[in-house]
């Protein structure tokens, strides 16, 4: 494993807004290298774990990520620590081209006057990406035109190129086919290893196929944690699954 990786741990996070508790005092680790699925019913709490690790919305408690205490830092400095995350909708700039993109979000590393030279190459770092999520041959095509699942890969890309080492993927194959679903799936498992992955998810077959380990949130508190298999047979998922003991739950879309 490259010495780059490094694991997110979680102590009391804690999430209020106006009085409500969204996320009430979960402890999480995610081990360097892991793929952690994030699951639970609409209104768990996920995303806006999420949203408190990436500086979004305020928290009490810690989320270390290594040595690094993420919560109460600005959103630009916590993306400079390593840690990237992606949303329901892809953030791309629609009339430019894969490699600008790609050439752009690189860019959010170098000095002004490395970012003013003519490149007579497309330097190693947006090769790497563009190979990684296999969009070496798009890479001239204009982002705006690329199919749904090749949006995702390529916002994907642009976290590898920012050198992000936590990525954090709310809901990456929502909307995708069979195909692109199984291709999003390898793509997590070539990034992961030398960074640590934790996708937030409702579609139960591609946590079965690609997750490595998975926690349970319900109500803002951690329910169940660790691999499909026991996560499945825990009575307390059966149970906030209504009775679906297979661990398949009905909840669809985005939740708070």
């Amino acid at each position: 494993m490259s010495e780059t990786a490094g694991g997110l741990r979680i102590r009391g996070l804690r999430v209020a807004f106006d009085g409500f508790v969204a996320v009430d005092g979960v402890d999480l680790d995610v081990a360097p290298g892991d793929i952690r699925f994030l699951i639970g019913p609409n209104g768990a709490g996920k995303t806006t774990l999420v949203d408190a690790v990436t500086g979004l919305v305020k928290a009490t408690g810690s989320a270390l990520f290594g040595e690094q205490e993420l919560l109460g830092r600005e959103v630009h400095r916590i993306a400079r620590l390593g840690v990237g995350r992606t949303f329901q909708t892809a953030a791309l700039f629609e009339e430019l081209t894969v490699l600008q993109n790609l050439d752009i979000a690189a860019g959010a590393g170098r000095s002004p006057w490395t970012m003013l030279r003519r490149r007579g190459a497309v330097p190693d770092d947006v090769a790497y990406a563009l190979e990684t999520i296999g969009l070496a041959d798009r890479r001239d095509v204009l982002a705006g035109t690329l199919a749904h699942g090749q949006k995702q890969w390529l916002e994907i890309g642009m976290l590898l190129v920012q050198n992000a080492r936590l990525l954090l993927l709310d809901e990456p194959v929502a909307g995708m086919s069979h195909e692109e679903r199984e291709a999003t799936g390898e793509l997590l498992g070539k990034v992961a290893g030398e960074r640590t992955v934790v996708v937030i998810e409702h579609d139960m077959d591609f946590l079965r196929r690609f997750a490595r380990t998975v926690t349970v949130l319900h109500a803002g508190k951690v329910l169940s944690e660790g691999t499909v298999a026991q996560v499945q047979a825990d009575p307390k998922v059966q149970e906030v699954y209504l009775g679906h003991a297979t661990g398949e739950p009905a909840a669809q879309g985005a939740e708070a």
